[in-house]
This record gives C-alpha cells, structure tokens and sequence, in this order.
C-alpha cells in the first residue's frame, strides 16, 4: 500500500466557471485502482465555533486528534483483529475527495460523537471509582459522524448558499464485536450543506447507506467511486425545483396529519406507501417551525409556503435524530420534499399525505 504524509491543508485553487462534477459532463476524471493513503497522526485539530452543527441530538463536537491520542480502538473479540477506527475512517474519506477533487480548498472536518463506553486499564481493574486517575481510564465512542465543505463548490438557490459537503457515519452499534473480524459498515454521503443553517442535502445516488468494507484500501475506492458517481447537476435540479412551487396551509395541515397518521397505520397499509422516518417528535417540530423557523417560516402575510421552505423544514427537524439514523432519515427528507412536489401536480405517490 502507498504511503504518503498528508495533513488537511486546503489547496487552493478553483473550478472553471460553470462546469459541475457529474454524470452530464467528464469532468471528473476516472481514478482507476486507486490505493488508500496513509495519513500521518497530525491533521490539524479544529473545533469550529459560531456556526449551527449540522447535527444536534446528543451529540458533541471533538477534535480528530483526540480521537487519535485519547481513545482506544474496539476489536473483533473472537480473534482480537482491530476493526478500522474513526480517525482512519475519517482520513480516508478525506484523502477520496483530495483524489476526486485535487484543484478544490478541502476544510477540515467536522466530527461529533456520540454515546462514550468507558472502561479501564488492566492495572486499574481493582481501584475504587473515587481512586481512578486519568491514565487509568479508557474511552471510545459507539457512533460518530463527521462532515467537511468544499466551499469552492457552490450553488444559490432562494438565497441559501449550499456548498458541496461530504462526510460520513460510524456505528459501532451495527458491528458484531462479539465475532470475529468480518466486513465493517460505514455510511458515506456527498450532497450539499445548506450554509443558512447547516442542514444537509442528501441525493440517493450521493448516499451507501451500508458500505461493507474489510480494509481502508476498500473503503477508500469505494468513497472515490461514490464521488465519481454522484450526479451533481441532478441533484441541483431536483433542489431548484422546490424554490418555485408552493403547498397551500391546508395542504401543509394535511401532510403533518397524515404524517402522523402513517406512524400507526396496518402494516399492509404502510407498505403500500412511501416510506415516511420522521418521527412524532419531528413531526412537531415541523409544524412549530412552520411559523416560528427564522429563515425557513411561512411569510406572515401568506397562507402559503414555498416547497424549498418544507424541504428545509424536513431537514431542519432531522437535525435531531440520532447519529445512526440521521443520514437515512435526510435521504428521506429529500425523498418526502420530492414527492410532495409532485404530488402537487397531481402524481400519485405522494398523494396519500396531501389528500
């Protein structure tokens, strides 16, 4: 495996005017057996402050060195085979987009984390809780996420500045740490984040919601793959189309109903229907940002609220779903906003939520 020392540095340099990574056009070029990078322990520690997180549940932001120097690594325990940690996880998404995207500025990542397992060293089995020291104990996190921009790569649509952003999820919740080492899971995005309020833009074709991996060489061809996959300009579109259509106050009534509703309806019923993840809680928190989101409420002098707006209340809302759940349920949101809009004109899919 080529190894090479790399820290997260922006490089800086932009892409010609008017051209997008995508299936439309080749702009991207083909990155043929690629090979996993391996990154030194010195990517600069960042915690950014004074913007919104684009998570929020109960979750907290730390730095990629500390995960490197403070926290142990779980293993399979039938065979003792250390599975991929959250640093190298994290690096090797990172070194996918350098690959994929080598004229663009790189931030740094994002990472929060959540639900600490605690333990101890072997010399501290015996001590009491009141006599443990710092050396003594020993942490990791079961779920992680984490998420970096690529503000070179941008879009305006009703205002809101959405840079590209990409990023990931671990949970080590959905490993069988009691077996020995098999394919590791991981859930990897490109989309957009909306820079107004941090919400995230996920596209199904920018979104492994299961990526099954042995190693990093693995998982890093198949976040280049991904990369190279992701239909940018499509997903653009998809979005643009939101800002010029409207869903009346009754419509939107009907939908939040019926959203609640599908929570409890006969499974053969449900599995007639779209898939909706929002969850009750949500659900109202949708319906209070409806009049009281800052950016992304109904204007007060309409009975109507443009679709883009719903969109961004739907993802607004998702910002507190756990992070082993929190990228299926924004792949949804888009799902959700999509089909509603055209259920406005009359497509059926949708139709059962606005009826």
């Amino acid at each position: 495996m080529q190894t090479a020392a790399l820290q997260l540095q922006p490089v800086s340099s932009r892409m010609p005017r008017g051209i997008m990574p995508s299936r439309l056009n080749a702009f991207i070029p083909r990155v043929e057996d690629a090979q996993a990078v391996g990154v030194e322990d010195n990517i600069t520690p960042q915690v950014l402050t004074g913007r919104l997180p684009f998570i929020e549940a109960n979750t907290k932001e730390v730095t990629i060195s500390h995960l490197q120097n403070d926290c142990v690594v779980p293993v399979f325990s039938k065979d003792n085979e250390i599975t991929i940690s959250h640093p190298a996880f994290i690096e090797n998404v990172w070194n996918a987009a350098n690959r994929v995207f080598p004229t663009e500025n790189i931030s740094q990542p994002s990472i929060r984390v959540s639900h600490v397992v605690k333990g101890r060293t072997p010399e501290a089995i015996h001590k009491n809780v009141r006599d443990l020291l710092e050396e003594d104990k020993t942490i990791y996190y079961e779920r992680m996420m984490f998420c970096f921009e690529i503000p070179t790569i941008h879009e305006d649509i009703r205002g809101n500045r959405l840079n590209l952003a990409i990023g990931g999820v671990r949970a080590y919740n959905h490993e069988n740490l009691y077996s020995k080492k098999g394919m590791e899971k991981f859930k990897i995005f490109i989309g957009f984040k909306n820079m107004v309020c941090c919400n995230l833009c996920v596209s199904t074709d920018g979104f492994k919601s299961e990526l099954k991996v042995m190693d990093v060489t693995s998982l890093f061809n198949a976040a280049v793959a991904l990369f190279q996959d992701y239909n940018m300009a499509k997903h653009l579109y998809e979005m643009r189309a939101l800002k010029d259509n409207y869903m009346s106050e009754h419509q939107f009534a009907q939908f939040l109903g019926k959203s609640r509703m599908y929570q409890f309806l006969p499974s053969s019923q449900k599995k007639a229907l779209p898939q909706m993840l929002m969850t009750d809680t949500q659900i109202g928190m949708i319906a209070k940002a409806y009049y009281a989101d800052e950016n992304f409420s109904k204007p007060h002098d309409s009975r109507e609220i443009s679709m883009w707006n719903v969109y961004n209340l739907l993802t607004g809302a998702n910002k507190s779903s756990y992070i082993d759940n929190f990228l299926d349920r924004s792949l949804n949101a888009t799902q959700v906003a999509d089909g509603l809009n055209q259920a406005l004109y009359g497509e059926n899919e949708y139709s059962w939520f606005l009826k």
